[in-house]
């Protein structure tokens, strides 16, 4: 009876520390999405946005799920689409809350040509991650694709937003409006 007591506690305990390091990394997160906001500094809102990147690549308790987005996004790099594709699906089976495995899916989609599976991948990460200005960016780029450019001005305002000094937002909002000008002439 000792013995199931003991692993019991071991497992409420291994447990609160998930919850409390989720809670960490949750609390982490929003104090960098305000300071983000709030940057007017280029270089300043670019180290602001690295480490959010790093939170969101890093699996919050599997450090192999880490590893595994670390080597699709190197094969990814590489244009090994096809086994990019592989690893960041195997990611989503074992891990479906993770938002950057649906991102980096999203990503390797948009490579491959495959918009709308992309878009619906796209979907999956704002689920779970509302303010991941990268999907965003990548809702943005496909709409584009299918000429949808009020839906794509509407994705880089979201952008601006949460990430008021990011350039592609800045520069695509421009391009948009002058295509949609260009389009009812």
């Amino acid at each position: 009876m000792k013995k199931l007591s003991l692993y019991v506690f071991l497992a409420l305990m291994s447990c609160g520390n998930v919850l409390a390091e989720s809670k960490d990394r949750d609390v982490k997160l929003n104090q960098l999405f305000e300071q983000l906001k709030k940057s007017n500094n280029y270089s300043i809102a670019f180290e602001i946005e690295i480490k959010i990147w790093n939170i969101w690549s890093t699996h919050p308790t599997h450090d192999n799920l880490t590893q595994s987005l670390a080597e699709g996004s190197g094969l990814m790099s590489k244009g090994e689409l096809e086994a990019a594709y592989r690893i960041f699906s195997t990611i989503i089976e074992s891990a479906p809350d993770w938002a950057e495995g649906w991102n980096k899916r999203a990503t390797v989609l948009y490579l491959m040509g495959r918009y709308q599976d992309s878009l619906k991948d796209i979907d999956e990460v704002l689920k779970r991650e509302s303010r991941h200005f990268g999907a965003l960016s990548g809702q943005g780029l496909v709409q584009t694709k299918f000429k949808n450019y009020e839906k794509a001005i509407q994705s880089y305002q979201t952008v601006q937003k949460i990430y008021p000094s990011l350039r592609a937002a800045k520069v695509m909002i421009p391009q948009l409006e002058k295509l949609i000008k260009e389009e009812a002439i």
